[in-house]
């Protein structure tokens, strides 16, 4: 049986995840955010970057904002916990290393036995009502910063072109647009590209066709929102799905777990 927990952290940025995954699969999608998940049992198989790979238990799993990748269970599945961090924050806590540039991690898979059991701990506490909450601020800085000093980089914000705008630049579009009716048409316009010559290129650069990443856009755009506290019929309607029905499939099938569950 598939099991998957929600939590908020205390932390407006982090959100937590407890899951069991014993047969669902994760087709090819992205994310907003940070997902740096802690394989705690059994094996995951995922594909990133062009190729495909396995993180077992004591495995930290780094998935940074927009990169496509899917994860399926090996076996008798396994059990992740999950960071969900909001990009500022990482980028925040980086500058404050180092710089003002953007995040990037050497690696998308570490074994650190050490930086695991800190995190784990970290995951746990940050759950706990009870736990000190000086220390919930404390430990989220101390832990990631020890992640970012090991096995990260910065360097300038990655920039994918498309005609005369960027991914980011379309995105905010995008994103302004939600409830909108959307055409390949109208994005072609926003680029100053034919209809043939964005499919191409957004293929190219994303892996996805516009309407799957639009329809994740959305998904992702409503996580976050019912993370916020929405109702899940409001929410439908912000995110551009006229049909509860449909929204409540499509999210269960991208998360694994329904709306009325987050």
């Amino acid at each position: 049986m598939n099991t998957v927990n929600h939590r908020k952290s205390g932390i407006d940025d982090i959100n937590l995840i407890d899951a069991h995954y014993q047969s669902f699969a994760f087709k090819r999608h992205y994310h907003l955010d940070y997902h740096l998940g802690l394989i705690t049992d059994g094996q995951q198989q995922y594909y990133f970057n062009g190729a495909s790979y396995q993180a077992g238990a004591g495995q930290l799993v780094i998935m940074p904002p927009d990169e496509i990748h899917d994860g399926q269970p090996q076996q008798q599945g396994y059990k992740v916990k999950v960071f969900s961090i909001a990009p500022e924050w990482l980028d925040h806590q980086a500058g404050e290393l180092s710089g003002n540039d953007q995040v990037h991690f050497q690696q998308h898979k570490v074994t650190d036995s050490q930086l695991f059991s800190q995190l784990s701990q970290l995951h746990t506490q940050l759950g706990n009502p009870h736990f000190s909450q000086l220390a919930k601020d404390c430990m989220p800085i101390e832990y990631f910063s020890r992640l970012l000093g090991r096995y990260s980089q910065l360097r300038p914000q990655h920039v994918v072109p498309l005609g005369s705008k960027d991914l980011h630049q379309l995105r905010d579009y995008l994103m302004a647009n939600l409830d909108q009716k959307i055409s390949l048409d109208n994005l072609a316009r926003q680029c100053d590209l034919s209809p043939s010559q964005l499919l191409r290129q957004f293929k190219k650069a994303t892996g996805m066709t516009p309407y799957a990443w639009l329809g994740r856009l959305r998904l992702e755009h409503a996580m976050a929102l019912l993370k916020a506290g929405y109702c899940s019929t409001d929410v439908a309607y912000y995110v551009g799905f006229y049909d509860q029905a449909h929204f409540t499939r499509a999210f269960k099938q991208a998360f694994g777990v329904a709306p009325s569950e987050i």
